[in-house]
């Protein structure tokens, strides 16, 4: 159980206004802005050590928890290899392996004759090449990410990214794979991606100062030229992507905003080539593009607001050239398409879960009917794992469940066959045994929130848990953007199962669960729904006899972190114990500050309170900085990182300390930054692994039975 806490640190309060819209708000915590000032460092320093020691006595149960990790990890391990075949002819299976007492992964390739001859997935294949050491670019240094990693399409050549500090600004290096040696000078400050534009050609991206990728460039290896501007947004709500197709013939260059896209698409034969449009953008019509071998599949929302998939001519430049091929259904969400010489396959969402379709293509490329991939469990998630091959006769899906380790299964396209090439290992535990599904259960439960709308929650828990109110339970939500928090398998979260938890993931509106409508209906002027829901979900769980609120921890990171403290402004009785990640808390001065990094492109998600009254209030009525109440909250864990671009450090900061001010000394709140790393965390696995451990170890030492 937790112990004493010594006396918390107290940030300074400064005289600050802000004045907006006739409303005049006090903010003495303002100061906080500037992540550099030396009082700032000061303080997040302190209030570090006020964490460590407030928590000295979970170090038993955190070293349990990574101890469970460490024992059900198989550290040494091999991803299944992908099949590549190059210009050359030359084929290689290309792969990564982990090693046992290295933090990151190291990157290879292996001789291949035959995509049906996989290499063991144990052992070392014969002629492995070493191509990247991750370990050895992240020596001595506390953060270390790859940004981008692309072989040649001659199979020469690897350009690769890396970010030292988590500012996700990276530097852009080129290597001879056949004598190891770095090809020119470094570029520095680009965004993460890229592609090779030809075998001596290559497309990247930079940002500007709110880094948004804004501009795609093209870098000839060994010119003495200048790198050629090959397409710049100015407008600030969108930013870019790049990509290949899948048979190298074209680079795709996609725009996007919250609600608008546009692609381009550049030969890549012609080195003076330009890029020109697929159709121009119009205001809240999305598309996106896959290159076939013989034409364009687009899948748009124009007209179908759960999207819908069209065809066209390779040489497109406008939607009157686009064919229905499927006009989309309600309530089924089109995430995406891949195309192939053999079959198209389609990614939907459907009653909160993912599916795969297949359809057929003919010798001349036209579709059959499709069909769609059926698993036998009640929970599950799959994706389909992209071939670089137009050509193959078979596609790869990954698929797993709240209980079903993730499997990865290749499907034949002319048989119809699927086999299973490996399945994620879990190895035995020397205290909870070795690990059944059978011993678990999954399920999915249904919450009402106040306007009656039901809420899907997907929850699992080990079969021999009582659920009589007893048990610790631990919620999850994010609703934000669109995004899926899918059924998915954890390992780490076994550790909180067999103590006698249950996990529940609450999939509340503004993500993207039960389509388009969904997320609308979570977002800009109906956001207060995606808090309502989560405390519904809450709620739920407890009158179903699954937990009760002393013993319910709640967890969001990001825009997840934002739905934790505006629920538990709403309803702190519903928690015993909230940990917020990188927490978004501080919406409205945010949102406010053109100024910021990515602030202008979330106008279309949050509203744009600078130059709308009513988008003003709105986010004042629910941003968790602007409505800390003097009542009872949860115990809370906020986590943070310095270089983090995406939400400030500055909000979590300024957030404990209001919270420590306005509800009184006896309010628990930590606050632990991490001062070397970004929006994700300290890089590493075993690094993470503690992090990881200790947050756990933290949630249910604050929700354990008294």
């Amino acid at each position: 159980m937790q112990s004493c806490d010594p006396a918390p640190p107290t940030a300074p309060r400064r005289p600050w206004q802000r004045v907006m819209h006739g409303d005049v708000v006090a903010d003495p915590y303002a100061w906080m802005r500037d992540k550099q000032d030396p009082e700032l460092l000061a303080y997040l320093t302190a209030e570090n050590d006020y964490t460590a020691a407030a928590t000295a006595s979970l170090t038993t149960l955190a070293d349990e928890i990574y101890a469970d990790l460490d024992a059900r990890t198989q550290q040494s391990d091999l991803s299944v290899p992908d099949f590549v075949r190059h210009r050359d002819g030359r084929c290689f299976w290309y792969y990564l392996r982990t090693t046992e007492g290295l933090e990151y992964p190291t990157y290879h390739r292996a001789p291949a004759t035959d995509v049906d001859r996989l290499p063991e997935l144990t052992g070392i294949p014969e002629g492995e090449q070493l191509l990247l050491d991750a370990n050895e670019l992240a020596q001595g240094q506390e953060f270390f990410a790859l940004g981008a990693f692309e072989v040649s399409p001659d199979g020469n050549k690897l350009a690769y990214s890396i970010d030292r500090v988590g500012a996700e600004r990276y530097r852009l290096e080129f290597l001879d794979l056949a004598s190891g040696e770095l090809l020119a000078e470094p570029t520095p400050e680009v965004a993460a991606g890229g592609c090779w534009c030809s075998d001596d050609a290559f497309c990247y991206l930079t940002m500007d100062d709110a880094w948004r990728p804004d501009a795609v460039w093209r870098h000839a290896l060994g010119s003495s030229e200048p790198d050629r501007l090959l397409l710049q947004e100015p407008d600030e709500r969108f930013w870019l992507g790049v990509s290949e197709s899948r048979d190298r013939a074209l680079v795709v260059i996609s725009l996007s905003s919250k609600s608008t896209s546009e692609a381009w698409l550049l030969a890549t034969d012609d080195a003076a080539a330009v890029p020109r449009v697929i159709t121009g953008r119009r205001a809240g019509v999305e598309y996106d593009v896959e290159v076939a071998s013989d034409r364009l599949f687009i899948v748009h929302n124009d007209g179908a607001p759960d999207f819908a998939l069209a065809q066209a001519p390779l040489g497109a430049t406008d939607a009157t050239a686009w064919e229905t091929v499927w006009p989309g259904e309600a309530g089924v969400r089109l995430l995406g398409v891949a195309a192939y010489d053999r079959a198209l396959v389609m990614s939907l969402r459907r009653e909160g879960l993912a599916r795969l379709v297949i359809r057929p293509r003919d010798a001349a490329g036209e579709l059959g009917p499709g069909h769609e991939l059926e698993f036998d469990e009640p929970l599950f998630s799959v994706d389909a794992d992209g071939s670089e091959d137009a050509d193959t006769d078979r596609i790869r899906f990954s698929y797993q469940s709240m209980v079903t380790p993730e499997l990865v299964c290749e499907y034949r396209l002319d048989t119809g066959e699927r086999r299973v090439l490996k399945q994620r290992p879990v190895l035995d535990h020397p205290r909870f045994g070795p690990y059944r599904a059978a011993d678990y259960v999954q399920r999915r439960e249904w919450a009402r929130a106040p306007d009656g709308t039901v809420i899907p929650i997907s929850l699992v828990h080990r079969a021999d848990v009582p659920l009589d109110g007893s048990a610790g339970c631990l919620l999850y939500g994010y609703g934000a953007y669109e995004v899926t928090v899918a059924p998915s398998f954890s390992i780490a979260r076994l550790s909180a199962l067999d103590r006698g938890y249950v996990f529940a993931i609450a999939h509340v509106r503004g993500g993207g669960e039960l389509g388009r409508a969904w997320y609308e209906a979570g977002r800009l002027e109906h956001k207060q729904n995606t808090f309502t829901d989560f405390v519904a979900c809450a709620r739920h769980l407890v009158a179903a006899g699954y937990t009760r609120a002393q013993r319910l921890g709640a967890e969001g990171g990001s825009a997840g972190g934002l739905l934790i403290g505006a629920a538990i402004n709403l309803a702190p009785d519903a928690f015993a114990a909230v940990h917020a990640a990188v927490p978004f808390v501080d919406a409205l001065t945010t949102i406010l500050d053109p100024e910021l990094p990515l602030t202008v492109i979330e106008w279309e998600e949050w509203g744009d309170p600078l130059h709308d009254e009513a988008a003003y209030w709105r986010m004042k009525g629910y941003s968790p900085y602007e409505n800390i109440r003097p009542q009872e909250y949860p115990q809370i864990l906020v986590t943070a990182s310095l270089n983090d671009t995406r939400v400030e450090v500055t909000e979590p900061a300024k957030w404990v300390a209001r919270l420590r001010h306005d509800v009184g000394a006896a309010q628990r709140v930590l606050l632990k930054t991490e001062l070397v790393a970004g929006h994700g965390g300290v890089s590493g696995r075993y690094a993470g692994w503690r992090d990881l451990a200790w947050e756990l170890a933290w949630l249910i030492d604050r929700t354990s039975a008294t």
